[in-house]
């Protein structure tokens, strides 16, 4: 049996990498906004405000008003515009979507995901709902 003869992508680690790693490399393609920057995008460019974050910890700490409430199980499924499952928001391959979570972290690689799927004005916000809270912009209980 010959050896391949192509060249490895050199953006991808030859062997396993750490989480860390993996949000590193998931972070360089996003343009993360902060909390105000986010309130901004989706009352004046009509960004989308994804909450991904397990219903029990909506319950505990509120919601962001406007926000749509997608389990991050789901979310590729709901957000893509060609795909059979997707919601009415899902528009089309130019909307910008936010995604959050509770402190930035698991939204980070669920937009990278997105962007996967040729939504190419994802990101995450950064710190997640917890920085949004503490900016004091307003949540819902």
């Amino acid at each position: 049996m010959s050896e391949p003869t192509g060249t490895a992508d050199p953006a991808v680690p030859a062997g396993p990498a750490s989480i860390e790693e993996v949000l590193d490399r998931a972070r360089t393609g996003l343009r993360r906004i902060g909390p105000a920057e986010a309130r901004r995008a989706a009352r004046e460019d009509g960004a989308l405000l994804v909450d991904i974050r397990y219903q029990q910890q909506r319950e505990r700490d509120g919601t962001i008003p406007g926000a749509l409430q997608i389990e991050r199980n789901e979310l590729e499924w709901r957000l893509d515009p060609r795909g059979s499952h997707k919601i009415p928001e899902a528009t089309d391959h130019d909307r910008r979507i936010v995604v959050f979570c509770n402190e930035g972290y698991a939204s980070s690689l669920a937009a990278a995901s997105l962007q996967q799927l040729g939504l190419h004005r994802a990101t995450d916000l950064e710190g997640g709902f917890q920085a949004w809270r503490e900016a004091g912009l307003p949540v819902e209980h």
